[in-house]
């Protein structure tokens, strides 16, 4: 068999031109099926002989209460939770046999840390499940072997970055050592060290066997009233529409027959955008070639730690005495005409795209140079646009469930995500903050957009091993949506930043023009690579966990709005309103606070679910009833809202909203004005001054109070202004209609020219607002966090009678007392930090950082994250008051003061216009 190093050398050898058809100018795609099988690296599959006339294992059911599709990893781990929940007439249906699509020939690695707290629970508790659970309640081996991982790092910054995963995994006990190249050298004699700076070991994480494991999930579902039917392929999804005219599942039609349902979970991986097309559901993922080669013998490798290089784009996996080698490569083929009889099926491999790895491989471990390939295993995975699952109910039909788009990661995260996913489908909601998994993070406009899907998906799987910076943005998928201001903002130097297809300012710099370019593959398939390409550059600049190099670019943003007054574009925020006969009912139940208030008020409120946790925050302002419909109201009776919305989550809320109404059976009309739209925030202390000369209104304190509104002509365009604050000055909204948002904002940079007004980004709010203890949605506060953990009690009504969703779970929590709670700290010593830092109180561990960011004005890092008290009782404000309290940031601690106020104007006489 031939060796690494012959592989290496054959492509060495070849033509130029021919070397360049695969590692650049190849076709983008591949149509072509699978080949030949060939062996994977497991004692074991559930493959058994094929018999194309057999009809399925077990007679169908005429009717079940969950339907899931698909036979992999996190087909089965739903099925094993719901059936945990005890919900009966819960049926799987696998169009071949278990684990035959991409399950079976997955690596089946487990890594503990990943940059993500909610991560780093997601994959303890698959571990707990395949390590514990299911050989205590079956007595069978899931096939879990526990050798550790070791993460290597050639290079300061990635060594950064796993002591930040260091730091993490403290607050969720997770033991990690960070080792020396000489003690790394001593674990792993066989590896090179030579170019390292250090490692990570984390001696717990391991693997499993896809097969043995769900396999024993399988059995522990049935033995629970479950049913598992292979050979059973689906051919439809029926759905009605009710009174309300809302689409909700029907059934499932198979070739042998229909099973009436309520719900059905699309677990088909490459598969699921089929299944959606079947019910009229967007999937947004793509399918790619993703390879590993299975080693022949070596001596010495028998349990050492699987390894992950990321700079080298590669992983070793211990398989016996062999090592599985694979990584992510830039030029990936795409699996462009998914084969709908593709079963236990491999591709052959392509040496050409393959061989980027193995000179990374020979490097680390040198004798694989010597070493002889015993199998390639190339098979099809899918990828999403930004590297996170599918998951969740989908906006276009209600009990469709999404359980997909595993980016190669289903084995490990298949626990975690099947117990969330069967939270999600019992309860309503998820016990944990899935909102980076939920499919309504996704914009409806960019959820079938073909190019910002393969775009996205590909810079995703390309970057896969990238180290995960603070402030990096996307290079694909750009400029899908622009705001009225885009160009003129470009024209003064904004670096922008990318939300959910949205372009919306980052910071403005000094060097000038710095525009987003179309995607060039990073140089793969023929593109060529961008030259000079300034806004390229700026990224990596920024590409370090000290201060970035614009930091004083940013300060000077931060303090000419403490100073002076700062302009912001927000137009990317979103804009509905709520109107219709039950829309004062419908307010009532969807915002936490009183919204029930004149018209010309604007609250800002929470919007909550079922278990108390916070789906949203948001400014609702009441509106007067008019018969004129324009984009700054529409025409209606009655009762009327606009919702603010910050842009990110827009189509989070949209989703949310949508399904409460429907829920309520509320007779009202939600409209979406985001696009028709700007908003220009004007913020300082020369804000009333500025915008005095602008607007035609007097903007004292007493004719404009702070949290009003009122529509008024601005540089004789008509507007909505409002008065509020989301960094802590004097200031007002300018909501504007989308043609009038240029000669609005031009007048008021005109009349600001006197005042010291200057532009300002989203990094310039991310300081200001932490450093006045302004929440961030889905960083400080999120759907698993309540109004009251999060200091936010005055947001909701809990002293009126009015019943709002999620009220009697914060009235539960209150009286038997918070368990955790967001505390602020100061770092007097100048330190950036980033979020996901450990939060030590009197020597223990008490939680993370959520957010942290600088802040100028008190000129000190500010961080804020949810503390418990380690005996398990109630956090009191005595706890929280009382403790001699550090922040670790890379191993390293460093002294911090707890604060139960802002640490900027606590008495908020700022917004008031008090200086």
């Amino acid at each position: 068999m031939a060796s690494l190093s012959w592989a290496l050398r054959v492509v060495a050898t070849r033509p130029r031109w021919i070397i360049f058809q695969g590692l650049g100018p190849r076709p983008l795609s591949s149509s072509a099926g699978p080949t030949t099988e060939k062996s994977v690296p497991y004692q074991q599959t559930l493959k058994r002989e094929q018999d194309s006339s057999r009809g399925p294992s077990r007679p169908l059911p005429s009717e079940a209460n969950v339907v899931l599709i698909g036979g992999g990893s996190l087909g089965c781990q739903t099925l094993y939770h719901l059936a945990k929940l005890g919900v009966r007439g819960v049926v799987l249906l696998e169009r071949d046999q278990l684990t035959s699509g991409t399950t079976w020939h997955t690596a089946g690695l487990l890594w503990q840390l990943r940059p993500s707290d909610v991560e780093v629970e997601l994959l303890a508790h698959t571990r707990r499940v395949v390590n514990h659970d299911l050989p205590e309640e079956t007595g069978l081996h899931t096939g879990w072997i526990q050798n550790g991982g070791l993460f290597i790092a050639s290079n300061r910054q990635r060594l950064d970055e796993y002591k930040r995963l260091m730091s993490l995994g403290k607050a969720y006990g997770v033991e990690s050592h960070v080792l020396s190249p000489a003690e790394t050298k001593a674990l792993y004699p066989l590896m090179h060290v030579d170019d390292l700076y250090g490692t990570l070991y984390v001696p717990h994480d391991g693997t499993m066997d896809p097969a043995g494991t769900c396999s024993t999930l399988a059995r522990a579902a049935t033995i629970r009233g479950a049913q598992v039917i292979e050979n059973c392929p689906v051919t439809g999804i029926r759905v009605r529409t009710d009174d309300f005219g809302v689409r909700r599942v029907a059934a499932v039609e198979t070739e042998h027959g229909p099973i009436r349902t309520p719900v059905v979970v699309n677990c088909a991986g490459v598969w699921a955008g089929a299944i959606g097309r079947m019910a009229g559901v967007k999937v947004p993922l793509v399918a790619m070639h993703h390879a590993y080669v299975v080693t022949e013998r070596i001596e010495g490798i028998q349990n050492m730690p699987n390894v992950r290089d990321h700079d080298a784009s590669v992983y070793l996996r211990l398989q016996g005495d062999a090592l599985s080698v694979g990584g992510y490569e830039a030029n990936p083929i795409f699996w462009e005409e998914v084969s709908d009889r593709f079963a236990f099926g491999l591709f052959d491999l392509d040496w050409d795209v393959f061989t980027q790895h193995i000179q990374g491989a020979i490097n680390r471990v040198p004798v694989l140079e010597k070493t002889g390939v015993k199998s390639t295993v190339c098979g099809p995975e899918s990828f999403t646009p930004d590297h996170k699952p599918l998951m969740g109910e989908a906006p276009e039909l209600r009990g469709f469930f999404l359980g997909c788009g595993f980016n190669s990661a289903g084995m490990m995260l298949g626990g975690g995500c099947g117990q969330e996913l069967a939270h999600w489908i019992v309860h309503g909601r998820p016990e944990k903050d899935m909102y980076s998994y939920d499919i309504r993070r996704f914009h409806h406009s960019l959820t079938d957009h073909h190019r910002w899907v393969r775009e996205r998906s590909h810079e995703s799987y390309a970057k896969n091993y990238s180290v995960v910076f603070p402030h990096d943005e996307p290079l694909a998928g750009r400029n899908m949506r622009r705001d009225p201001l885009h160009e003129e903002l470009l024209g003064q130097g904004c670096v922008f930043q990318e939300r959910h297809g949205w372009e919306r300012p980052g910071w403005f710099s000094p060097r000038g023009v710095a525009p987003v370019l179309d995607y060039d593959y990073y140089g793969a398939y023929g593109h060529q690579v961008h030259k000079d390409y300034t806004y390229n550059q700026l990224l990596g600049d920024e590409y370090t966990f000290d201060f970035p190099p614009h930091h004083d670019i940013i300060r000077k943003e931060c303090l000419a709005c403490r100073g002076a007054a700062a302009v912001f574009d927000m137009s990317y925020f979103g804009k509905f309103y709520l109107v219709g006969p039950d829309a004062r009912r419908a307010a009532d139940w969807l915002f936490s606070a009183d919204v029930s208030r004149p018209p010309g008020s604007t609250v800002y409120t929470c919007m909550l679910n079922h278990r108390g946790g916070t789906e949203s925050d948001l400014t609702v302002s009441r509106l007067d009833p008019g018969s004129q419909d324009s984009p700054l109201a529409p025409a209606f009776k009655g009762d009327g809202y606009y919702l603010a919305v910050g842009g990110a989550v827009a189509q989070h809320n949209w989703s949310h909203i949508t399904s409460v109404l429907q829920d309520q059976c509320f007779q009202c009309q939600l409209i979406d004005r985001s696009e028709d739209l700007g908003m220009i925030s004007v913020q300082g202390p020369a804000s009333r001054a500025i915008l005095q000369e602008v607007l035609e209104a007097d903007l004292s304190n007493e004719a404009f109070p702070f949290s009003t509104h009122k529509l008024v002509r601005a540089a004789g365009h008509l507007v909505r202004a409002m008065r509020l604050s989301f960094v802590g000055e004097l200031g007002w909204e300018l909501h504007v209609p989308r043609a009038d948002c240029v000669p609005v904002y031009r007048a008021v940079m005109a009349a600001g020219a006197k005042h010291g007004l200057v532009n300002a980004g989203y990094r310039a709010i991310d300081s200001l607002s932490i450093e006045k203890g302004y929440r961030h949605w889905h960083a400080d506060l999120r759907p698993d966090d309540s109004p009251l953990e999060a200091g936010l009690a005055f947001t909701c009504k809990l002293r009126s009678n009015v019943p709002f969703l999620g009220r009697e779970a914060l009235e539960q929590q209150r009286a038997s007392g918070l368990r955790r709670r967001l505390l602020c700290f100061t770092v007097d010593e100048k330190v950036p930090m980033f979020g996901l830092e450990a939060i030590w109180r009197n020597g223990q561990v008490v939680g993370h950082v959520r957010r942290a960011d600088f802040g100028f004005a008190i000129d000190k890092t500010v961080a804020y994250g949810y503390i418990r008290d380690p005996s398990g009782s109630p956090v009191s404000l005595d706890f929280m008051k009382s403790g001699d309290y550090t922040l670790e940031r890379m191993g390293v601690t460093y002294a911090a003061q707890a604060h139960m106020k802002s640490p900027f104007d606590p008495d908020n006489k700022r917004v008031k216009g008090i200086y």
